[in-house]
Parts: structure tokens; sequence; C-alpha cells
């Protein structure tokens, strides 16, 4: 027997920006969900732009487990994540042991496959850093989101996000944001009117 989709399953019960009031609460399987989509596309963006041969499938995938180890650790938000040094990497070890957890409860004649998924340790750097900037557009996304409702708290955030998206290296990082993210600051409204 398994437990690993039992522990999979409560990813919607980890609450994402605990330290801020947020307008519309969002969980860390509903995060995945959309980086996943994000990763999907900047793979195809990828591809088709600037000539590299990702896989969106392989992205997509990456994306959705990308934070599976918060259903041990919880979401910790990133002010104290980055703290220091001293905290950042005990926090990587504390990341390491959720993640042998949970490949420890994949099925033996399956491990493989999901070790390069659960582990960071084995992550295909490539893709590991695609998802990374899909992380970081969802997150900035979260930021418009709160914004537009009028909830000040995420100003400053939106503020680093936006500086690390402008110094993403990825050519495909830059298309998305100049071909997508205008339209999160629309109301539903005038996203229709303009179809």
């Amino acid at each position: 027997m398994s437990h690993l989709f039992a522990h999979l399953a409560r990813m919607k019960l980890i609450q994402r920006w605990p330290l801020m009031y947020n307008v519309r609460s969002e969980n860390v399987q509903e995060h995945s969900l959309q980086v996943a989509m994000v990763a999907h596309a900047l793979a195809i963006i990828s591809n088709q732009k600037f000539g590299t041969k990702l896989s969106p499938d392989r992205a997509a995938t990456v994306a959705i487990f990308h934070d599976a180890s918060e259903i041990l650790t919880g979401d910790l938000p990133t002010p104290v994540k980055y703290f220091n040094k001293e905290i950042e990497a005990e926090y990587k070890k504390i990341e390491a042991i959720a993640e042998h957890r949970l490949l420890e409860m994949v099925p033996d004649e399956f491990q493989q496959e999901y070790q390069p998924l659960l582990s960071s340790e084995h992550a295909d750097t490539e893709y590991k850093l695609l998802v990374k900037s899909a992380d970081t557009i969802c997150a900035f996304l979260k930021c418009l989101e709160e914004l537009r409702a009028g909830n000040n708290e995420f100003n400053t955030a939106r503020k680093r996000l936006i500086e690390s998206l402008d110094k993403n290296p990825d050519p495909a990082v830059k298309y998305f944001v100049d071909c997508y993210v205008p339209s999160f600051k629309l109301s539903l409204d005038d996203i229709n009117r303009l179809l």
C-alpha cells in the first residue's frame, strides 16, 4: 500500500502567502495547476520562437509536482525562507528530507519515474529553471489579482517579482509577460470586448 496520493491530495489544504492578507486565498494545488499551464506555454514559446527542443508535457508534469514537498513542510513564506543564508540552507535540508519521504511512498517499481519529479536533487536542470520561471510568473499574477481587488499588501511583492522577471535571461519569459500578462490587468468585460 502507498500513501503517496493520499498525501498529494492534501496539497489543496496548504495555503500560500500565509503571512499576508489575501482577498482570495490560494492553495498549493491550484497554484501548481497554474504553474503547470504557464510552464507548458513557456516550453511551447521557447521551442517555436527561440529554437529549443523542450517537451511542453514534461514541463507541465514537473510543474505539477514542484511544490509537492510542501504537504510535509507547509508553505514557508519567502521573507522567512530567504531571511539569511543559514535559514535558507537549513530549509533546503528540510525540503530534501520531505522530498525523500515522499519518494519513499512511491512503490519501488515506479520510483525511477517519480525521482526527478519529487526530488529536486535529481530534477533536470533545464526543466527546473523553466518551472521556477513559471512559478515566478504565477506569483506575479497573484500580486496583480490582489492589487486589482484593492489589496495593497501585495505591492512590495509585485515590485520584487517584476524585477526578478525583468532580470530573467529566458526570452520565453519576456514573451509570455508581454503577450499574456496585460490581460490580467483587465476586467472580464474588458477582455470580452477585446475578443
